[in-house]
């Protein structure tokens, strides 16, 4: 069963304007990549039925097992299709996370797949920051760190809370954003299979 949970209010120009049908094709086509790729270490052409899915996208996929992180991989900019991009997302975040091993093939089943897709980057001004409305991006001498909306959600944090842990994430002092990194912001549009 999907269930969708949309992290905006976001002005709508922002959305990309996915319709219910086009978010349960994306978390199909995500859990079959993941499927098929465990089962036979190929990645199989899909054929997305609506063409919204065509159109290029940014997307991260999540997985969780028991309400637990278990894979998140994601692009921040529209390199292919969207269903490419999650389908690919989706067989990265299960095979490449360095924070975990592999899924393997029986664990699918136990899998929840969520699907973030991102609109373009843009500078933002910490005091414009809004917990639950942004993502976030923190950059500074080749290093990043990027962090999905809903986490600071999930943790309850303020937005200077959820700079300094972005910081920390890009691998830079938790204040870097106040001493020149560059901070960026993004909208997601977040829709996930239900527990």
């Amino acid at each position: 069963m999907i269930g969708f949970r949309l992290v905006p209010p976001v002005p709508p120009e922002e959305l990309p304007y996915l319709t219910e049908e086009d978010r349960t094709e994306l978390l199909r086509i995500a859990r079959r990549s993941v499927e098929r790729y465990l089962k036979n270490g190929i990645m199989f052409a899909e054929t997305p039925e609506f063409p919204n899915l065509l159109a290029p996208g940014a997307a991260f996929v999540t997985l969780t097992s028991g309400g637990r992180l278990r894979g998140c991989i994601g692009y921040t900019e529209a390199v292919a299709s969207l269903y490419r991009t999650v389908q690919e997302c989706a067989v990265a975040a299960a095979t490449e996370d360095p924070r975990f091993p592999s899924v393997t093939e029986p664990e699918v089943s136990g899998l929840r797949f969520e699907i973030s897709v991102l609109t373009p980057l843009r500078p933002i001004e910490p005091e414009a920051i809004r917990i639950g409305t942004h993502g976030l991006v923190v950059s500074q001498g080749g290093r990043r760190g990027l962090l999905l909306p809903q986490v600071a959600t999930e943790y309850g944090w303020s937005p200077t809370a959820f700079l300094a842990h972005t910081c920390t994430k890009a691998g830079l002092p938790p204040d870097a954003w106040k001493h020149g990194a560059a901070v960026q912001s993004f909208t997601a549009e977040v829709f996930g299979e239900k527990e």
